[in-house]
């Protein structure tokens, strides 16, 4: 071949490539232009009905979030109170310049929509980052202008507010829309606008505004929440030495400056901030609020205009108010704090709440965020674990003290009291630590956390045997909405204390939707129900004090009392067929709580509470009953083997042995009582005399007897009547805590 006709079949080819790639380049333009047609057509449609953008007011546009209670009543609102709008010459130029290099670096080169931002956006999500596009511009049409889309997550609503963000632009001046965003954006703690926020946390205005100061709160409304210095210092300050890096990188500080800065203290001086309204039952709807923050921003939360409807029923939070009031009230003293959470078992909703004694004083809500120590409320877990694995309650246990439980967990009762052997609903109305230890080692500690989380309980819960004293601390809500499964017969209902969220347009945006779960069959939570209303009906039960409170209330009650460790925290959680109340009584900083002059007991603190509520709620109902179910399938006693106590063949023998002397006992009382009525009868036929009368002087009260707790036990269980102040049930005491530190590869420092 020729080098001329290798030239000419080389310049064929090349011919050839060329033509094709100018068709496919003519086919893709006149598909863009054809896309573009209808993408304009639709774009254009989705530009019709905007609102109006025209006017300075629309981007200052703020609603309050209106909270309901179930009746329907204005309970709270939440909503702008510190906003002060300020104008340029009133900032720090640290502000000015320092939230541009932060939030919108080309603020000033682009025209409300940031290419490059998108295109940089895009490409910091494809490898996992989280930057986000949104101009400073966009930032203040969606929090103002398209608040009411702000719930939407579309390419409509993006593009929507990309052309208001350029329409406004050919409005303001930069300056003006950063001023405009300034006064708006939220600062955290109440604060909204830079002026507001320079108050709230550092008692000076703006433009008196440190470089350090500047940072801080720069950084704060990319999470409020998060990054309030008051709740999160060190989060705050990390995210302080973020914006200052920018700053340097941005130009708008000196090397020098940042040098000084980074790393350093931030400290507050909080001035005269007003706080978001909390309304008529403070606790509860600080609450509500802590729920909507989860799901919505801040911005949404006090400025969207949101409709939250809600589950207190304000006939139940008074009753609750004035139970807590009047049993405080009755203790005398101030610094004691009590929390209260009653759940509807047959929905879960929340009825009333009670965080604590003074909200203006302490925003910690003890019913909703305090963890303590649960005692042996503790103990209804276990015992529902037991009977559904099978053990009858009637079983019989060796409940003196101290036992070795095992070679490294010693465990004894409160007060070192000994019971004697006796059943499992006695142990449970005793409230013994030596029977319950027994029982969770035979059952294993597993059982009880799956029991416990199945019915409501939320927190980590290690799998160690000391976990029946109720060392881990729990909320009172949680609490409540465990005992409520029993309540229901089985079924578990989450709490619910929110049922509806509207926007402001009235569109529902969520809706609660019951989904409830069979945690235990109604047979096993029928017999543990019959065994915790032993704890409250039976003599010698450590919550029989609730029935002096319960006058005028013909309702079935059931529960446990708890006791930590010198009577640091006191609870008592209860139910009827129509409530599930956890109370709980103690120091917000924790110590002994004495009362009377004596170690506190659930019996004149959380018992009166329960008490006096359910009698305020339920004197005068119609009584109900508890669900009916048959007994459980129970496993031969004989199968169980406990780490303290005899067989359980032995028991039986030791019992009839005990039977039969106790009535040759009792037959030789009758042969002597017989003897000695007819000597009497005898000598009675030979005397004339008239017997004298006995005396009716008020010589002192005989009282009731109480009754013997267990064979061979103690007798240190109280009155049965609840008159007198009973001993402290088992709660934890120093062995519990021992045997969680011994089966627990976790040390517990204090103990050391």
């Amino acid at each position: 071949m020729g080098v001329r006709t290798r030239r000419a079949r080389k310049h064929s080819k090349t011919h050839f490539i060329g033509f094709g790639a100018a068709g496919i380049l003519g086919f893709l333009a006149l598909l863009g232009i054809a896309l573009a047609v209808s993408l304009g057509t639709l774009v254009d449609s989705w530009l019709e009905d905007l609102p109006d953008y025209t006017s300075a007011d629309a981007y200052l546009v703020a609603e309050p979030t209106q909270v309901y209670d179930a009746d329907g009543n204005l309970i709270a609102e939440f909503y702008l109170q510190n906003r002060r709008s300020v104008t340029e010459d009133e900032v720090s130029p640290y502000v000015l310049e320092g939230t541009v290099a932060v939030e919108d670096e080309r603020f000033y080169q682009h025209n409300g929509v940031d290419p490059q931002g998108v295109i940089r956006a895009a490409v910091g999500q494809l490898f996992g980052g989280s930057e986000g596009a949104s101009t400073i511009t966009q930032q203040l049409v969606r929090n103002t202008v398209l608040s009411d889309e702000q719930f939407e997550i579309s390419l409509k609503r993006k593009v929507r507010e990309a052309y208001i963000a350029i329409q406004m632009e050919k409005m303001y001046t930069k300056d003006q829309i950063l001023m405009m965003y300034l006064n708006t954006i939220y600062y955290g703690y109440g604060a909204y606008g830079i002026e507001a926020a320079s108050i709230t946390y550092f008692n000076k205005h703006a433009s008196e505004l440190t470089l350090n100061e500047a940072a801080t709160l720069i950084g704060i409304p990319n999470s409020p929440s998060y990054y309030d210095p008051t709740v999160n210092m060190d989060a705050c300050k990390s995210r302080r030495d973020l914006v200052l890096r920018r700053m340097l990188s941005n130009g708008v500080i000196t090397q020098e400056e940042y040098d000084q800065t980074v790393g350093t203290d931030i400290t507050l001086n909080l001035g005269n901030s007003v706080m978001d309204e909390n309304g008529t039952y403070p606790y509860f709807t600080a609450y509500i609020k802590e729920l909507l923050q989860q799901d919505f921003d801040s911005d949404t939360i006090f400025q969207g205009g949101l409709q939250v409807y809600t589950t207190l029923d304000p006939a139940s939070q008074q009753a609750a108010e004035e139970a807590v009031q009047e049993t405080l009230t009755d203790i005398g003293d101030d610094s004691l704090e009590a929390a209260l959470v009653a759940i509807d078992p047959d929905t879960g909703y929340v009825k009333a709440m009670i965080g604590g004694r003074d909200f203006n004083a302490n925003q910690f809500n003890l019913a909703t965020q305090a963890r303590r120590q649960a005692g042996s409320s503790f103990k209804a877990f276990t015992l529902a674990a037991a009977i559904g694995d099978g053990m009858n309650p009637q079983i019989y246990l060796n409940c003196n003290s101290p036992i070795q439980a095992s070679s490294t967990w010693r465990v004894q009762n409160y007060a070192n009291t000994s019971y004697g052997t006796i059943t499992l609903a006695r142990a449970t109305e005793y409230s013994s630590n030596t029977g319950y230890a027994q029982v969770a080692q035979a059952i294993g500690a597993q059982k009880i956390v799956d029991t416990a989380k199945a019915m409501g309980i939320d927190e980590d819960l290690p799998a160690y045997e000391s976990l029946t004293l109720g060392v881990i601390g729990i909320p009172p809500i949680q609490m409540a909405e465990a005992y409520a499964t029993l309540a229901s017969g089985g079924v578990h209902h989450d709490a619910v204390a929110i049922t509806k969220i509207e926007d402001r347009n009235g569109n529902t945006v969520y809706e609660h939707q019951d989904n409830p779960t069979q945690a235990l069959t109604a047979e096993v939570a029928h017999a543990t129900t019959q065994v915790l209303s032993g704890v409250v009906n039976h003599s010698g039960g450590t919550a029989t004090a609730v029935l002096n409170y319960t006058n005028g209330v013909d309702q079935p009650i059931a529960g446990k009392t708890g006791t930590t460790e010198n009577a640091r925290d006191l609870w008592f959680c209860g139910y009827t067929p129509q409530i599930s109340v956890a109370v709980w009584v103690g120091y917000r900083e924790e110590a002994p709580v004495y009362v009377y002059g004596s170690e506190g007991h659930p019996s004149n603190t959380a018992c009166p509470i329960f008490g006096r509520y359910i009698a305020k709620t339920l004197a005068g109902t119609p009584r109900e009953e508890f669900p009916e179910a048959a007994d459980p399938e129970y496993k031969p006693n004989s199968s169980w083997t406990f780490s303290a106590t005899k067989s359980q063949s032995d028991i039986e023998e030791d019992r009839k042995t005990e039977e039969k002397e106790d009535k040759k006992e009792e037959e030789k009382k009758e042969e002597t009582k017989k003897d000695q009525n007819s000597s009497s009868s005898s000598d009675s036929s030979q005397s004339t005399e008239t017997p004298e009368t006995p005396s009716t002087g008020d010589g002192g009260s005989t009282g009731e007897t109480p009754s013997n707790p267990g064979q061979g036990g103690d007798t240190s269980g109280g009155d049965e009547t609840g008159t007198t102040t009973p001993p402290a049930e088992s709660g934890t005491g120093i062995a519990a805590f021992l045997g969680l530190w011994y089966n627990s590869p976790l040390t517990l420092p204090w103990l050391l």
